[in-house]
């Protein structure tokens, strides 16, 4: 990177941390004054304290026991983020791996496409939220019914953007390809699916995006450990500053996520951005 991108690159955070920081500075004048109760509103402070408290290992480092960095690994948050982050990567694999050959054969075959159209159309407008009961019945408590919400709410945003992205491929590439004598394989393999390709990869960052918003609703009632089952715990003992810590944590580990998303989209499509990139 030059230093004239490195220049921007800060520039561009400075101004995106100016809102941001406006906010907290409003938040602790509240609580400072005490207009707010601090158990309905803890400060920005306080909140901070919780989250190291919450960060760190409950237990003394013993060397005797373990190493230093596994220790440090064995945290509050960052195990109950690791259990998350595993429910999120497992189910969106399920759903994703499900959606893609799914989508791929409903955007090239129409016979495929009327059949299964109308009962994927009956079933996407249901939040995958709705399924938590048949989920516990049907797998019981722990990572299964987990998983399995959280696939559902990858599936339907890969499925219909990778249908989307094959049935959008402009028919100048196909007449092209069949004059130049293409077969049915190369066609597909080196027109429909390089075309469709972003449709793909956008349909991939949106799946990911709610399959992490499904894991919380669902460590909230099927699993015992995960971001989600420590906000709820923290409900149970008012505990509010550990809420808002579990919060932040969230949305952080959300936007790790997503900028892995984004620049993995940005490395496999260099050749879609042609020279703009460069």
């Amino acid at each position: 990177m030059s230093n004239a991108q490195s220049k921007l690159s800060a520039a561009s955070f400075l101004r995106g941390a100016i809102v941001p920081l406006i906010v907290i500075a409003f938040w602790q004048a509240l609580s400072s004054s005490g207009l707010i109760n601090p158990v309905v509103l803890p400060s920005p402070v306080a909140v901070v304290v919780r989250w190291w408290a919450y960060l760190l290992p409950s237990e003394p480092f013993d060397p005797a026991q373990s190493s230093w960095f596994l220790w440090a690994l064995s945290g509050e948050m960052l195990t109950d983020a690791w259990s998350s982050l595993y429910r999120v990567v497992l189910g969106f694999a399920v759903g994703a791996g499900l959606a893609l050959p799914l989508g791929l054969t409903m955007g090239t075959s129409d016979r495929v496409y009327g059949l299964m159209d109308p009962l994927l159309q009956v079933l996407r407008p249901i939040p995958p939220i709705a399924y938590i009961p048949l989920a516990i019945l049907w797998f019981g408590l722990g990572n299964a019914p987990a998983i399995f919400l959280i696939a559902i709410g990858a599936f339907f945003p890969v499925l219909m953007n990778t249908i989307a992205g094959v049935r959008h491929v402009d028919g100048i590439y196909l007449r092209a390809a069949r004059n130049l004598g293409a077969g049915r394989a190369t066609m597909f393999l080196r027109v429909i699916l390089p075309a469709a390709t972003p449709y793909i990869l956008a349909g991939a960052r949106i799946g990911i995006g709610t399959a992490f918003i499904v894991v919380i609703v669902s460590e909230m009632i099927a699993v015992n450990a995960g971001l989600g089952f420590r906000i709820l715990e923290a409900r149970e003992f008012m505990w509010s500053d550990k809420i808002i810590a579990g919060m932040f944590t969230i949305g952080l580990l959300g936007l790790a996520i997503d900028i892995a998303m984004n620049r993995l989209n940005n490395h496999l499509l260099r050749w879609h951005r042609g020279l703009d990139s460069q």
